[in-house]
């Protein structure tokens, strides 16, 4: 029998398992729609708009139908839509589904988020970073998939149908058994609004989960085309970018605990946001193709657990109730989904998919202006405080 956390292990992997199959296929998806970069960015925005809308509106939903009945609708949903995608001719309509998708993954966000904070409040140890690592390792397997397929020239169509398939049969066994894990007690103002703007104190952490999003944006939406477009390889080796960037994301998740407890969140974000920004310089200058690919394991590894520091420190500040500050982050943070997309796309027909990813640079740097934020020393206190909102797509 499985326990409680496990299912939430599994349903943060099919999300992955089922986006990250898709995001591998960007190349075809391009070609099939017939869109430039700046248009096929402008697309890909339907899914943050969509869940930032959800993110925001849709907790009272998700309290009465309860985790099971969610985690049903948003992971097989998600799945279902993400395989209907390829069979779209026209740029509206595939925005349309990310839309719908995006209103689906703002909602698993959220239901499997504090899940899994309930879950942890109960055994009092902490889960949350394995959770969001075994998204990170979904990705990872998924897209290691994805090169050999789009090498061996399997089509699209029957690649998201198959996924969606595997992501049912397994999807529907693990969720099947899910049950509400107890609530844990209110803190701060039950009537908060929604929306929780941030304060002052809080912009330094903001700016910090920016810079992650940021490169995770670039790291995972461009990294097949940046190959397809800069060197021309073969499919398997361009699908290599997306599959090192998420390796090293999820092994730095799943183990990086103990490097801040021994070394302190401070310390570990500068040396995180340093590795990003050797990594974006490497993909920046690569003149070939295997430096670009180091370029993106640098990239995964330098990214992936900054945001969560920052979902750490914003919890652990007393301006207010943990949540409130927690939400704020993730929403505000969030905007970048809404940015990134466009922004690099629009960089990159105009000036060139290497100088999209000098973007990312001058953010990093100042986020390393912003880790005076972080505490020196990671405490208890951090382990449970809340949940994260962000990431939307990307837990």
């Amino acid at each position: 029998m499985l326990a409680p956390q496990h299912r939430i292990y599994a349903c943060f992997f099919l999300f992955a398992v089922a986006l990250g199959a898709l995001l591998a296929r960007m190349p075809d998806l391009q070609v099939a729609l017939g869109v430039n970069k700046s248009e096929l960015g402008l697309t890909l925005i339907g899914m943050s708009i969509g869940a930032l809308i959800s993110l925001t509106f849709s907790s009272p939903l998700i309290a009465k139908l309860g985790a099971r009945a969610t985690a049903f609708i948003t992971v097989l949903g998600i799945s279902a839509i993400f395989a209907v995608i390829p069979w779209l001719g026209a740029a509206p309509l595939v925005f349309s589904a990310f839309f719908c998708a995006g209103l689906l993954a703002g909602a698993l966000e959220i239901n499997l988020n504090v899940e899994i904070d309930r879950i942890e409040a109960q055994a009092g140890h902490g889960m949350m970073n394995r959770a969001h690592g075994f998204w990170s390792l979904g990705f990872f397997v998924t897209a290691l998939i994805a090169s050999g397929i789009r090498q061996a020239e399997i089509s699209m169509q029957l690649h998201m149908a198959v996924t969606v398939a595997i992501v049912f049969v397994i999807g529907g066994f693990v969720i099947a058994g899910m049950r509400n894990a107890p609530a844990r007690e209110l803190q701060g103002d039950a009537d908060a609004p929604m929306f929780a703007l941030p304060t002052i104190g809080l912009l330094p952490l903001c700016i910090i989960g920016i810079a992650a999003f940021l490169v995770e944006g670039a790291g995972i939406d461009w990294s097949a085309i940046y190959m397809r477009d800069v060197f021309a390889v073969e499919p398997f080796i361009g699908g290599l970018g997306l599959t090192l960037f998420t390796f090293f994301m999820a092994m730095m998740r799943l183990f990086a605990d103990p490097v801040v407890d021994r070394f302190g969140a401070r310390n570990v974000a500068v040396g995180l946001l340093l590795l990003s920004a050797f990594g974006v310089a490497a993909v920046w200058l690569a003149p070939h193709p295997y430096i670009a690919l180091f370029g993106f394991a640098a990239m995964g590894a330098g990214c992936s657990a900054v945001y969560p520091l920052a979902v750490s420190a914003a919890a652990q500040r007393t301006d207010r109730a943990p949540h409130l500050n927690v939400a704020a982050l993730g929403q505000v943070t969030f905007v970048v989904f809404f940015l990134a997309p466009p922004l690099l796309g629009f960089v990159a027909e105009h000036a060139g998919i290497r100088i999209s990813y000098l973007v990312c640079l001058p953010l990093i740097i100042y986020a390393l202006f912003c880790v005076k934020a972080l505490a020196p020393k990671r405490g208890l206190a951090e382990m449970g405080e809340g949940w994260a909102p962000g990431e939307a797509g990307r837990p």
